[in-house]
């Protein structure tokens, strides 16, 4: 058995690994390969390619990249094409993922889509793409499926196995003392992105916003997780210039660590929101795009919902403050967090909605992939 993965970023690899070892205990002798995060890798999945070479976000960042994209998607279709993998599974990066899918489905083998895209969200007619592309759609969410029931698409609910993999998180102490932060004290863990591009547009208003809560509590630790290497120098400068004097500590890594010793996160909108609503921490969401890329979005019409964090989509009511474009402002922020830190009312409002979300979530996602994968391949 030979099963192919293709993860486009750091959330795709962590569920590719949490997958892999699903898939393994069905298939004991399967091989994997495909494109690898540190995750997959450690799960025995063999690399063809990283996925640093998928990890871009936007409309006009992506630009630059595309000859390099259109590069590893030929490379990947002529690979595998001859190789002929059982199933290939992408996970996550549709604009990636789904032409690549095509292109193998054609070929003759089957396709799997792990992660609807957000077609309920934004540029519904993508559908028809995921129609011609997948012969099966794993959706995380709950309400996903109904959308694809009249487009004639495979779609299966198999709950999202973070949810699973964070039920038992550390306590708040032993997190502190895992990353050698005082166990008292109010802490803030400042999440800007584990791209590029997205530290380019955060790290400054998140430092800025950061000085600011400082000012009014006195004693404020923050900690914020560095995804890449590559990155850490960005974020540093932005501490240096915008922030400098705070109780700082940049660690390689250990997102959900940092997240868990918090007492409040300030993050940029992305799985690492799910994340932090699975480890139960109050939260407040910013985000910014290009100019052009937001632009595109609002001219066009293409945004379909009111909210973009996953914590106010999956909540009954929406509850996580979100600071998004010309709204990024630290002092509204400030505010937010503040209120947060000092209000237990406030941070409890936020936890009560996030523990029925942990329990709609909690499906044994990966073996219900597997599941839903074995079935497929066997009906070859």
């Amino acid at each position: 058995m030979h099963i192919a993965l293709i993860a486009g970023e750091a959330s795709g690899d962590l569920l590719g690994g949490a997958l892999i070892p699903a898939l393994r205990a069905r298939f004991p002798d399967a091989r994997f390969s495909g494109v690898t995060g540190p995750r997959m890798r450690e799960a025995g999945c063999d690399t063809i390619a990283s996925i640093d070479r998928l990890s871009v976000m936007g409309i006009a960042e992506v630009l630059p990249k595309l000859p390099d994209l259109f590069r590893l998607r030929a490379e990947l279709v002529a690979q595998l094409s001859a190789e002929r993998p059982d199933v290939v599974i992408g996970i996550d990066a549709p604009d990636f993922n789904l032409g690549l899918e095509r292109r193998l489905r054609n070929c003759g083998l089957k396709a799997v889509h792990l992660v609807s895209p957000t077609v309920w969200a934004w540029r519904q007619g993508r559908v028809k793409t995921i129609a011609r592309s997948a012969d099966l759609v794993l959706c995380l969410f709950p309400f996903e499926p109904k959308f694809y029931a009249g487009h004639g698409v495979r779609a299966e609910y198999v709950g999202h196995p973070l949810a699973e993999e964070l039920a038992d998180p550390p306590p708040q102490v032993e997190a502190r003392r895992a990353l050698g932060l005082p166990v008292d004290g109010p802490c803030l863990a400042v999440l800007p992105g584990s791209r590029g591009g997205e530290l380019k547009q955060l790290a400054v208003p998140f430092a800025q916003t950061a000085a600011q809560l400082a000012a009014r509590l006195p004693g404020l630790k923050l900690v914020t997780p560095i995804a890449k290497p590559s990155l850490r120098p960005a974020m540093a400068q932005a501490i240096a210039e915008h922030a400098p004097g705070l109780d700082w500590t940049l660690v390689d890594g250990h997102s959900r660590e940092a997240m868990r010793a918090a007492d409040a996160v300030l993050l940029a909108s992305g799985t690492a929101t799910l994340e932090c609503l699975l480890l139960d921490r109050p939260m407040v969401v910013g985000y910014r795009m290009s100019a052009f890329t937001a632009f595109l979005l609002d001219t066009l019409g293409m945004l379909k919902v009111r909210y973009v964090s996953l914590p106010n989509l999956l909540s009954a009511d929406a509850v996580v403050p979100e600071f998004l474009q010309r709204r990024l402002q630290p002092a509204a922020m400030a505010e937010a967090l503040a209120q947060l830190l000092a209000d237990p009312a406030a941070a409890g409002r936020q936890r009560a909605q996030f523990a029925a979300v942990r329990s709609e979530l909690r499906r044994n996602a990966a073996q219900a992939s597997a599941a839903a994968i074995a079935e497929l391949i066997a009906a070859r």
